[in-house]
């Protein structure tokens, strides 16, 4: 099964089109340069020199993507690292339409020079800006923006404004779903074809599992019908405005916990499936591992 990634953490949703995940390929290949970044800067492969990215820019076309980090970075930036930048839809986006330039911003040399030539703040949590060529915004600075969905939104409006090809997207739904036990949730929702990601959280007071679902693949009646065929379903949330409550990182993929593939450095995707069938097909949960 060939599953189309997708995106962000608390709020997930969003953008993918392709397949994401490859069988298991030779054990103890090489890792690739991304791989080796620190968390927080994810798996892209930056360029670190500011007038190489406006060389690189002016040759191919391509905006900038500049990315002013704090390096190795807080957990916040460290989770935009894990969840966002190491998404491989994003990465791809990333690197197919932008030069991508990575610019520590708790660093002295020059890295300091550019913080100063932008008038970013030291030490500050991560920004993403679209710059042409010329170094110029090519759509306006925003703060705070850490979830996938509206980071790819806004490289879609620098791609648009530089006159380049939109990136290629599909649809991707949210659901919260209610049931007695949300690591059973977990488990059960994200063995079903078509769901992408899951989470476990609270919302009015009950364990919910926070699901991300392809509609090309699956509807949201179907989703249902099936969550509730395997008693995971007692209500479902199709949309709520405030009070969901991501739970603790340690009931999160609690399918994983103990099994061989609990130190993995799993993608999001990949431990949603891979959790679901840990313990009732491993044979299954290795076909979701590419061979890094």
């Amino acid at each position: 099964m060939k599953i189309p990634l997708h995106l962000p953490s608390l709020a997930f949703a969003a953008t993918l089109s392709g397949a994401l995940f490859l069988a298991a390929s030779q054990a103890g290949c090489q890792p690739e340069k991304a791989l080796q970044n620190p968390v927080a800067v994810g798996k892209v492969s930056w360029e670190r020199d500011y007038n190489a990215a406006v060389v690189a820019a002016k040759k191919s076309g391509k905006p900038i993507f500049v990315l002013f980090q704090e390096v190795p970075g807080c957990a916040g930036c460290q989770q935009f690292g894990r969840d966002v930048l190491s998404d491989p839809k994003v990465v791809n986006a990333i690197q197919e339409n932008f030069i991508p330039l990575l610019i520590h911003n708790n660093s002295q040399g020059k890295d300091a020079e550019v913080l100063a030539k932008f008038d970013e703040p030291a030490w500050n949590y991560q920004v993403v800006r679209f710059l042409d060529a010329n170094g110029r915004d090519m759509i306006p600075r925003k703060e705070r923006v850490w979830e996938a969905p509206e980071l790819m939104k806004r490289m879609e409006q620098a791609l648009e404004k530089a006159g380049r090809p939109k990136i290629v997207t599909a649809e991707i739904r949210r659901v919260a779903i209610a049931q007695y036990c949300f690591w059973t949730g977990e488990m059960k929702i994200g063995a079903i074809d078509g769901v992408r990601r899951t989470e476990a959280g609270y919302l009015e007071g009950n364990e919910v599992t926070l699901v991300d679902y392809d509609p090309a693949e699956i509807s949201l009646a179907e989703l249902t019908r099936k969550a509730k065929a395997e008693g995971v379903a007692t209500q479902v949330y199709p949309s709520w405005e405030k009070g969901y409550q991501k739970a603790p990182n340690s009931d999160q993929k609690r399918q994983l916990q103990g099994t061989k593939y609990a130190k993995l450095k799993l993608t999001p995707e990949q431990a949603t499936k891979v959790n679901a069938f840990a313990r009732t097909a491993p044979q299954r949960a290795d076909e979701f591992l590419t061979g890094r």
